[in-house]
C-alpha cells in the first residue's frame, strides 16, 4: 500500500519494484517486447529478459518500506529499507544469505518543454552473510553495492535514453547474483565487481508506429585469484525493433536482437532472437 499527502509525501510498505535499477528497466524499450530473451551467466532461457544482464541488473520485487519526497520543482528523492535477501552467489547455483534489511535510494530531477527529460541516480547496499553448509565463506560478511546514473530525453517524435552502472560484488544480471567467489567453507568471499550500460534511440513515424534501436552490455570481472574461469565476462546485445499501436489498447510488436556471450576463459556463445507478436493493455 502507499499513502502520503503532495506536501509531506508517500510512504509505500509492501513488495515492489526495486529502487536501485527500476529507471533502467522501465525507460527499456524491451520492456514489453522480448529483447535478449532469456540471457542467464551463458544459457539462453526461454522467458523474456529485455535488457536484463545486457545493459542493466534486474531490480527484481522486493519486500520494502519505502519514502519518496513530494515532487520539488522536478526534484525527488525516494529511501527504502528492503526486506532481507537470498543471492545466488556462485554460477553453481551455491547461495549466500542476508542477515540485516537492503538499504537502496534514488535522486531524479525531472524537466518539461520542447525538449524534456530525467536524470537519475541510484544506489543499493546489502551485507553477505556466508552459510555453515557447502556455499563456503562459513559465517565470513561482505557487502555487496551497486550505483547508477542515467537519462531519458524527448524531443517532439525523438527518444533517447543513456545509463551506467557498476558495483562491487554486485554479479551481472541480477544484484549479487554470480558477485561472489565461494571455493569452500575455509574460504573468504571474493568480489566479483560489474558495470555496463545501454543507449536507446526511438522515433515516432507518421503513421504511429514507434522505430527503435538499442545497444546494451554488462561485464563481470574475476575476483582475486581467478583465472580464465568459464564465469562469463560479457554480455551484449543489439536490439532493432518497431511498435505500432493497432488500437488504443493493442500493440503489434517487431523485435530483432543479436546477442554475443564471452567466458573469461574465451568460450563463446552467439544467438539471434526474432520475435513477433502483440502487447493487449487493459
Amino acid at each position: 500500500m502507499t499513502f502520503g499527502t503532495k506536501d509531506l509525501g508517500t510512504v509505500k510498505i509492501g513488495k515492489d519494484l526495486g529502487i536501485y535499477g527500476s529507471d533502467a528497466i522501465l525507460n527499456d524499450m524491451t520492456l514489453l517486447g522480448v529483447g535478449a530473451g532469456g540471457v542467464s551467466n551463458g544459457t539462453s532461457q526461454a522467458t523474456t529478459f529485455g535488457g536484463i544482464g545486457t545493459g542493466y541488473q534486474y531490480a527484481a520485487w522486493k519486500g520494502q518500506l519505502a519514502y519518496t519526497t513530494p515532487n520539488m520543482n522536478g526534484f525527488q528523492a525516494t529511501i527504502g529499507l528492503m526486506h532481507p535477501q537470498m543471492f545466488n552467489v556462485e554460477q553453481s547455483g551455491n547461495s549466500a544469505y542476508q542477515d540485516r534489511m537492503g538499504y537502496e535510494a534514488k535522486a531524479s530531477y525531472s524537466w518539461t518543454g520542447d525538449v524534456a527529460g530525467k536524470v537519475w541516480v541510484s544506489g543499493a547496499s546489502y551485507e553477505i552473510t556466508g552459510t555453515a553448509d557447502n556455499t563456503g565463506a562459513n559465517g565470513d560478511e561482505v557487502t555487496i553495492s551497486a550505483w547508477d546514473i542515467g537519462t531519458s530525453v524527448t524531443s517532439g517524435n525523438l527518444g533517447l535514453v543513456g545509463y551506467y552502472y557498476d558495483g562491487s560484488g554486485n554479479g551481472i544480471t541480477a544484484l549479487g547474483l554470480t558477485g561472489l567467489d565461494v571455493q569452500d567453507s575455509n574460504t573468504k568471499f571474493k568480489k566479483r565487481d560489474g558495470d555496463g550500460g545501454y543507449v536507446q534511440a526511438t522515433y515516432v513515424i507518421p503513421t504511429g508506429t514507434k522505430l527503435g534501436l538499442a545497444y546494451g552490455v554488462s561485464n563481470l570481472d574475476e575476483a582475486s585469484g581467478e583465472t580464465a574461469t568459464t564465469m562469463v565476462e560479457k554480455q551484449d546485445r543489439w536490439t532493432v525493433a518497431a511498435y505500432h499501436p493497432l488500437t488504443k489498447h493493442l500493440n503489434l510488436v517487431a523485435e530483432y536482437s543479436q546477442i554475443e556471450q564471452e567466458a573469461h576463459n574465451d568460450n563463446k556463445n552467439e544467438y539471434d532472437v526474432m520475435s513477433i507478436g502483440a502487447i493487449l493493455f487493459f
